[in-house]
């Protein structure tokens, strides 16, 4: 499978009608309409057989540190295998978190399985993703559209033009349902940030288009481990940093005297432009301008920075930097995720363990302890 971090390496029942979105969860962008944002992605509850839910506990401590928004992967394969009681399943952890107070972004994040049918044999892989949003539409449906947003294919692995058609037939089959709820898609194939220039929006007047971004990912995805990529060999490189940073010299050089040019190549390349503060905003620049010729309204529903091998300061500066960026740019956002390798806490199921450096980072606040 191509996960969007392997693409991006080689080049990212009627139950609370009454309910809506705290005023400070959403951020106003292309005129009237609103975008959530201070979010966390939430994966491995809904979008897994053997999923975890979070307790309560934790997620009444998110929301009084001043998160507001949850994005929830769900598994088109769990839905159309389950029926019934996996709808309900969904219904009810999405209930939950209303109840708590949030905005909740229900993307469907395809699995393995999907994700290759999409890539191999676009026809069954379309009609499997249509039948999910058939069934999972009449869930979305009996939630409140203030707080619930459909989001309908993450990072799709497809060419743009056969995206496109799908996008439409996916809008479609959700639209038909739920009339009043905002339509969230992002490009493919990795949903970059670098992808949604030459993509038109839908033709529908209340969408929002979603994109991720983990520039650059020698930082964000040093030493990650799931699968053959240089970045798997590259670590302890700062952020912000230039070529002439001594941490980066020290890391080419090792590199180089091990015999891996493709992985020293890689921290050379994506140092071709200094790692910057200033460097993040201009990628928003460009996305803010999409925005606006458009009339669209963007959310940067994934971004993050991996813990395994970085300095606690250097990535809380380019979360930091991210966020400040999105937010200076009318762009909500929501991190990539709670508590696994780009998480900032460590159990969903304890308050203990929450990264004040990270909840500062993301929150622009003490952090909360």
């Amino acid at each position: 499978m191509m996960s969007r971090r392997r693409a991006l390496a080689l080049a990212g029942s009627s139950v609370i009608a009454a309910l809506s979105i705290p005023s400070s969860a959403v951020t106003q962008t292309a005129g009237k309409r609103v975008v959530p944002s201070r979010g966390f992605n939430l994966p491995g509850w809904l979008d897994r057989s053997d999923g975890i839910e979070p307790s309560g506990a934790v997620l009444e401590k998110l929301r009084h540190l001043g998160f507001e928004t949850v994005r929830l992967p769900v598994n088109g394969d769990l839905i159309a295998g389950g029926g019934a009681p996996a709808l309900r399943r969904i219904r009810d952890g999405v209930t939950e978190l209303v109840q708590h107070g949030f905005a909740v972004i229900v993307d469907m994040h395809p699995s393995e399985n999907l994700h290759a049918a999409l890539r191999l044999d676009f026809d069954a892989g379309a009609e499997r993703a249509s039948q999910a949003w058939t069934a999972l539409r009449t869930v979305v449906a009996d939630l409140p559209a203030a707080s619930v947003y459909p989001e309908l294919l993450n990072e799709p692995p497809m060419e743009s033009e056969a995206w496109l058609g799908l996008r439409d037939r996916l809008a479609e089959i959700v639209r038909s349902a739920c009339p009043q709820h905002t339509l969230v898609w992002g490009p493919s194939p990795s949903q970059g940030i670098w992808e949604i220039g030459q993509t038109p929006p839908l033709a529908d007047d209340n969408q929002i288009a979603a994109i991720h971004f983990y520039a650059p990912t020698a930082f964000t995805h040093q030493c990650e481990t799931w699968d053959a990529s240089p970045l798997a060999r590259i670590s302890n490189l700062p952020f912000p940093a230039t070529k002439e940073t001594p941490a980066v010299q020290e890391r080419i050089r090792a590199l180089r005297a091990s015999g891996d040019k493709q992985a020293s190549a890689l921290i050379e390349e994506q140092l071709s432009t200094p790692w910057s503060e200033a460097a993040v905003a201009s990628e928003f620049t460009r996305l803010k301008h999409w925005s606006e010729t458009h009339e669209c309204p963007v959310l940067m529903n994934e971004f993050g920075v991996l813990n395994f091998c970085v300095d606690a300061e250097s990535r809380a500066a380019w979360t930091s930097a991210v966020r400040r960026a999105a937010e200076a740019h009318q762009v909500g956002w929501v991190y990539w995720e709670l508590d696994q390798g780009f998480g900032f806490i460590k159990n969903r199921r304890s308050t203990d363990g929450f990264d004040p450096m990270m909840t500062a980072a993301l929150l622009g606040s003490d952090g909360g302890g």
